[in-house]
């Protein structure tokens, strides 16, 4: 194994710890709440009423992708007879364990959860919001997602996706129809559900925002380019998934062109003893999912150069084709941090004397590795923090400024970046340095992670209930602004920290964006 996949898999080994601690075990929970039941095409559903919301979780948005159906574009949900009860999750996509304890092999994955305040229904509907995990296009269930925040003080109903991950849901092959874009056609069956159902759960399906973080930001993206999403959504959020993101940056997400994809598909096919059999794809349809899981590469990109993303998302925005709806785009402050802490406390110290190789080993390009080390020198004790600004600017601040760049050429845009310095941590232990505000951090502002409650303080809650404020407002009209919270101008960066948030210049960032912005 290299050295860039050996440190790449401590970053995603990292990001597992952090999205782990997400789906702990919530607090014991109060008695069973009253039902409720709504009526969908295919069926009656009942959910649970709390106080304030309602809660349906897996409703089947298309049928199971197993069998024959493995590796196929999403077929339409079977109707049911009775009602189904939709008061507890269903299982998420296959996956290794992490955000999921014990990962998952059910292929019968394909749900969604729908949170709506108590007062929505079809004679005054609220604006919707449809939400895409994260997890590097390997990990994630919707259901890491308590999203009740958002829907009461937001006064939206919320949507959680599940969608094929993996080698089950980016496989290319030859002759294979939808090869390497599979999760992605999931995605757009789960809107069109939205689209056709969400009003009986008191959402309007005029005012749909199609919002993710991290990989899920990068779905929206993928959204944003892809000619079959045309009227599925009205609005974009993306949350540290910028749309110019480039396999040769790997702690980001990004698409790779089909030959690659199917060339990892050759590589998976063999190594699952399908090589050499007369029917590939009928003899890999045969195989267990653990032994995929375990077979698969590290690294999952969505295909373009296909019928679903005819372009990579970066080329798309910069030729102007994407659809045209208002976008709200942003980072972290410290997005590489987390991943620069887990590969300084797995044993490999960032000195002055190691930092050349560690350099060269994520930018092996002739040349470039030197060009890092000069734009940002290590002194003897800031190795692990000048690692993370590296990963943080080029994979996700840069980019995100580039993005925003290409967007608002021809479409309003809201940028921001978290910069709690403070920021809760999403694991236990102590990291070997501050990580300030890395990569999902700002998370926890708009959700409970695996139904456990916020540990903010004062100023984190009054910036956690503003953001719901902005982000709501936004899916509600296509513009973050109202009375009630710091005006935020387009072409500027609004700078969110506790009791601090101000628009700012992006060259007060402190960012080396004209370093990593270049063709190339």
């Amino acid at each position: 194994m290299s050295m860039h996949r050996v440190l790449t898999t401590l970053g995603c080994a990292l990001a597992a710890v952090l999205v782990t601690a997400w789906s702990a075990a919530p607090p014991a929970q109060p008695a069973r709440p009253a039902a409720t039941t709504v009526r969908t095409h295919h069926g009656l559903v009942r959910g649970a009423a709390h106080d304030g919301y309602r809660t349906f979780e897996g409703i089947p948005y298309a049928a199971p992708p197993v069998g024959g159906l493995r590796w196929a574009p999403p077929h339409p949900a079977s109707p049911w007879s009775g009602v189904r009860d939709a008061t507890r999750p269903a299982s998420a996509c296959p996956q290794p364990a992490g955000e999921v304890p014990g990962g998952s092999t059910d292929e019968d994955c394909l749900h969604l959860n729908v949170t709506t305040p108590d007062g929505a229904g079809p004679a005054r509907p609220r604006p919707v919001i449809v939400w895409l995990h994260g997890g590097g296009f390997t990990t994630g269930a919707g259901s890491s997602y308590d999203t009740r925040r958002m829907a009461t003080r937001g006064d939206a109903v919320v949507v959680t996706v599940d969608y094929r991950l993996g080698v089950l849901g980016f496989l290319a092959h030859g002759g294979l129809s939808g090869s390497g874009t599979f999760g992605l056609a999931d995605q757009q069956a789960a809107l069109r559900w939205v689209r056709t159902e969400i009003g009986a759960f008191g959402g309007d399906a005029h005012h749909v925002t199609l919002a993710g973080e991290s990989a899920g930001g990068y779905g929206v993206c993928a959204q944003l380019a892809s000619p079959a999403a045309a009227g599925l959504f009205d609005r974009a959020i993306v949350q540290s998934g910028p749309c110019t993101g480039r396999p040769d940056r790997p702690f980001a997400p990004s698409s790779v062109p089909l030959a690659t994809a199917r060339a990892a598909g050759t590589n998976l096919a063999a190594k699952v003893g399908c090589g050499s059999a007369r029917d590939v794809l009928a003899c890999l349809r045969r195989v267990d999912v653990p032994r995929l899981l375990a077979a698969q590469d590290i690294d999952q990109q969505p295909a373009y150069a296909t019928p679903l993303l005819p372009d990579d998302p970066a080329a798309a925005l910069a030729a102007g084709r994407f659809h045209r709806v208002p976008v709200l785009i942003g980072d972290n402050h410290d997005e590489g941090n987390g991943w620069s802490a887990g590969i300084v406390g797995a044993g490999n110290p960032v000195t002055p004397d190691t930092w050349p190789d560690i350099a060269a080993t994520f930018f092996p390009a002739p040349g470039q590795a030197k060009a890092i080390v000069r734009e940002y020198p290590v002194h003897r004790t800031d190795g692990g923090p000048v690692l993370g600004a590296v990963i943080g600017d080029a994979d996700f601040a840069c980019p995100t400024e580039r993005t925003d760049g290409l967007l608002a050429a021809h479409v309003p845009v809201w940028r921001y970046e978290f910069a709690d310095e403070h920021a809760p941590p999403l694991t236990s232990g102590t990291p070997p340095f501050p990580l300030g505000a890395p990569h999902a951090s700002e998370l926890p502002n708009l959700f409970d992670l695996g139904g456990r409650p916020r540990d903010l303080t004062a100023a984190q809650r009054r910036l956690a209930d503003t953001m719901i404020d902005y982000w709501a407002r936004f899916a509600r009209t296509g513009d973050p602004n109202g009375p009630s919270s710091p005006h935020w101008p387009r072409r500027t960066v609004l700078s969110l920290a506790p009791d601090h948030i101000v628009p700012t210049g992006t060259a007060r960032l402190r960012h080396h964006c004209a370093f990593w912005n270049v063709p190339g």
